[in-house]
Order: structure tokens, then sequence, then C-alpha cells
């Protein structure tokens, strides 16, 4: 078996004198105790040194990358071709595959072998001859910053750190802008106050106070080129009859200087957030047209570079900014927040606040396509991130129309509604349950019964018939209840006593109720009546 060694040196080819004792893994260290016993195992076969750094650096980097470099090619032709039959043992199972499809060569990988590299490069000093230890740690030393180097030089497009830098530096500089805006205004407003109601803009406010200094001056400068005609007249008239302070000539020259401090930091505000938007377009062209410059740049800032944010999945990317609320919801058993940096972009921004969730959900799972995507594609357009913008914005209006879509078929066209109409009945009002006063008389009500009772079939059984006399007698004995006068109780006895009477011959009547003619009934009928009424009477 031979063995591929790789140094920062050149190639050593090994040949393996005793391969029984790469099958006892756990002690083959032991065979490499020293330089002696080393000799014993392995046996250098041919070392292929590197000209200068320039061949290293390049046989590494094709190394890396899992390809064959010149140098190994050569090496590989000259020595193993020679004996085909042998295995040859390497560390990188990828270029084994490379060397095996190029040069059809057998090539082995097991963690013997990678046991059997440390040890040989544990007495890498004694088994290569013709090295000594102080060139080996100089070549080593020069090839790792070569390679170094390389990794920075190899796509400085790419490189996020400038990106990190920039919005770090564009967020301090709104922060000292502020803070001397602030100051100057409290300044000179000693002097002049209510130029600062009249001039809104924070820019406009430096450069009229570097003009016209004292507030005297104000009548005869010309503030055309700043201000438009309107707000100048304004400024004209409020200098004329301003409450301020007078101040010496060498605090409106001090004032001048802050102003000139303002007026240069938005300057280079200005070009800085130009070059942010050149370099985002650069690094992150999809991210940017997702998210915005801004945006994205800070949450490459917060991930630490584009890599580690193409890392995290899309609900982290949704909350990242918001760690100190989610950690707080969970610790109180809340709802978590639904959005953090991305909160700021336009689409976010430009909806209700009820679909604010729905969309930054949304957004935050299509711009963390759209990441690793920069991150890791080679494409450097941004088709992918507008064609997921334009379903983002389609899908926004479909919430905010609450347009109700086909679940079935192409999903695209609108599902036709019916127009709604009101199909149930209309009830009218029944006032006479109003009033517990009846509308008509007594005697009609009974009469309407007997006409009721005339209209049925003569041979219907008594006793269905009796149940309109019971509900009759029920309601006059209400009508009574109502009565609250003391003669009226005396009638309610009379009327009991007299409704007992008629009970007895009512139960009679049901007995020989299925022998007796229905003619007789009626008769009866109308003497119980007759005699009620007189007794109501």
């Amino acid at each position: 078996m031979l063995v591929l060694f790789e140094t920062a040196a050149g190639y050593a080819i090994f040949k393996v004198l005793d391969e029984s004792k790469l099958q006892q893994v756990d002690s083959l260290y032991k065979e490499f105790e020293t330089p002696e016993k080393a000799n014993k195992v392995v046996k250098l076969k041919h070392f292929e040194k590197f000209q200068d750094t320039t061949e290293a650096l390049a046989a590494a980097t094709a190394l890396v990358e899992g390809k064959i470099g010149k140098s190994l090619k050569k090496v590989l032709k000259k020595v193993v071709a020679k004996e085909a039959h042998e295995q040859l043992a390497i560390s990188d199972v990828k270029l084994g595959g490379v060397i095996k499809e190029k040069l059809d060569l057998s090539c082995v990988h097991s963690p013997a072998v990678a046991e059997l590299m440390r040890c040989i490069r544990s007495q890498m000093e004694s088994l290569i001859t013709g090295l000594p230890p102080k060139e080996i740690s100089a070549m080593s030393l020069g090839l790792a910053h070569s390679l170094s180097r390389y990794k920075l030089k190899f796509s400085p497009d790419k490189v996020d750190t400038m990106i990190v830098q920039a919005i770090s530096l564009l967020d301090d500089l709104d922060k000292e802008l502020n803070n001397y805006i602030m100051r100057c205004r409290e300044w000179y407003g000693w002097h002049f106050p209510e130029l600062g109601k009249v001039i809104t803009d924070n820019l406009a406010y430096c450069k009229t106070v570097r003009k016209i200094g004292d507030r005297t001056n104000v009548a005869t400068s010309d503030l055309s080129d700043l201000l438009p005609e309107e707000i100048e007249a304004e400024v004209k008239l409020a200098a004329e009859i301003s409450m301020g302070t007078e101040v010496s000539e060498q605090d409106i020259e001090n004032i001048r200087h802050l102003c000139d401090q303002v007026i240069e930091i938005s300057d280079y505000r200005t070009q800085l957030y130009d070059y942010l938007k050149n370099r985002m377009m650069a690094i992150a062209p999809n991210l940017t047209v997702m998210v915005g410059e801004l945006v994205g740049a800070r949450l490459i800032s917060h991930a630490g570079s584009l890599l580690n944010l193409a890392k995290h999945p899309a609900s982290t990317v949704q909350i990242l900014g918001a760690e100190k609320a989610l950690f707080r919801a969970l610790k109180t058993r809340k709802d978590t927040p639904k959005y953090g940096l991305i909160y700021h972009a336009s689409l976010v921004g430009q909806t209700t606040a009820k679909n604010k969730g729905k969309i930054s959900r949304m957004l935050a799972a299509k711009a963390a396509l759209a990441i690793r995507y920069d991150a890791l594609g080679e494409d450097t357009n941004a088709e992918m991130g507008a064609e997921n913008r334009a379903k983002l914005e389609a899908r926004l209006r479909q919430l905010e129309e609450k347009g109700i879509r086909r679940i079935s078929g192409t999903g695209k066209a609108m599902a036709k509604a019916d127009k709604y109409q009101h199909k149930s009945e209309v009830r009218i009002y029944d006032p006479s349950g109003d009033s517990t006063i009846p509308s008509t008389s007594k005697k009609r009500k009974f009469e309407e019964v007997e006409q009721e009772e005339a209209e049925e079939e003569p041979e219907t059984p008594a006793v269905k018939s009796k149940k309109p006399k019971k509900e009759a007698v029920a309601e006059v004995e209400e009508e009574a209840a109502t009565e609250e006068t003391p003669k009226k109780k005396k009638k309610k006895k009379k009327d009991k006593k007299a409704e007992g009477e008629a009970e007895e011959p009512k139960e009679e009547e049901e007995e020989v109720a299925v022998t007796e003619s229905t003619e007789k009934k009626k008769k009866k009928k109308k003497k119980k009546v007759k005699e009620e009424g007189e007794d109501d009477e």
C-alpha cells in the first residue's frame, strides 16, 4: 500500500512495509513513538518539493477545492502509475474520487488511514530526509499567510465586513447629527427663537443660520437659494418682531462653526448611504430588493456576516432584533413578538396593523431564500428577489381587498359571488296580546264557540266537545280574578259555588254522553251559559 502525504514543503509518497499493523488502529501510535520504530512501518519512496510559495499556494488551493494540481498529477503519474496494482491511501475522500476517475488508481480512505496520517505527521521530520525543521516551519508559515491572503482577495465584492462597518457608522452619524442639530437649535434659539418654528427642516435651518448670522442681517440677506418665497417672507417678518436676546459676534461665530459641522456630516452621510446602497446591491442583490438596503444591512450586521445570516431559518430572520422581547415573552408566558428588524421594511410598513404579522412572516420566508441564494449561489442578478417581491405584493393586495379566491383550479381567477338577497318572512306585530281585557263581549265569545261546535261532525265523541267549554270557564275565572274591589270578592265566592254545582252535572253528562244525542247537549250548554251570565250580572 502507498500513502500520499501532503506537506507545506511538497508531496511525499510513503510505502507501508507492514500492513497488518494498520488493523490495530488503537495501538498504531505505539509503532511511531520513536523514529526507528516509524521507519519499520513506513518508508519514504518519493518526495516532490515545491519550487516556491506560489506553487505551494496553487497546490493547497487545488486540494481545498478537491481538484488535482499540476504537481500532484506529475507525482502520481511518475511514481504511483508504475505500481498500479497497489492501493493509494489518501486523507480526502473527494480527492480520491477525482484521482480514481482521471488516473484510474484505486484509492483507500478509512479510520486506519486517518490514524496513519496522524502518526506520520508526528514523525515527519525524521521520515522525510533532506528537509531541516526550520525550513519546514518557514514554508508552513509562508503558505498559511499566502492562503489567507488569497481567500480575502478571491472576491472583494463578497466581503460583507464593509457592510457591517458602514451600517454601524451610518447609525452613529444619525445619532451625532441629532445631537448637533438639537444643540444648534437650542443655542441659536436664545437669539432668534421664531426661526425654529418657521423652518422645520434641520439642514435648511443650519444653512440659514450660517448665512444670516445675527438676526438684524435678515432684512439685507437673500435667502431665495435656501428657502421658498413664502417661508423667506415669514422669516423676515419674524426677525423684525423677534423676542430673542442680544448675543455677541463671538457667539455667532461659534454657532456658525457648529452649523458647518452639521452640514459636513449631512453631506458625508449622503455619500455613505450611496456607498452602502452600491455595496448591498453587489453582495446581496436579492435581499436588497426584498427588504431594502438599510434593513438588509442591519440584518447582516446583526447576524455577523451574510453566511451566518444564511444559516438562520425564516422564523429567526422574522424576529431578529427583538430577542429581548422574545425572551421576556417566553419568561412571562405571553405572546411572542411577530417582527424585529424586518418591521422597518417597506412591505410591512404599508400594510394595516391587522395584516402586519402575516406579511412579516411571509416576507421573512422569502427573505431567507433570497439570503441563501445571495450567500451560496453563483449568480449575481436580482431576478429571484424581484419575482418574490411581486408575489408578496399580490398577496398583500389580496389581503387588503379581502378577495375570495377559488381553492381548486389555477387560484388566480376571482370566484363569482351571488348578490345577497334577504329572503326571511316579514311578520306583522299582533297587538291582541298587549291587554288582558277582552275586546268582545262574553256572550259573543260563547256564540262563536257554539258555531264552531256546530260545524263539527255529529258523530264526534262528547269528551272532545267539552274542551272549549272548560277553556271558556277558565277565561271567565281569570277575568274575575283581576277585579280587586271587596264586592267582587263576594261574587267570586258565588262563582265558585256555581262552578262547583256546574262541575257535578258535567261528570254526569260525561257518563251518559255516548247515548245522548248532540241536540240535547246543545240545549244543556245554552242553559248553563245563561245561568253563568246571570250570576256574573
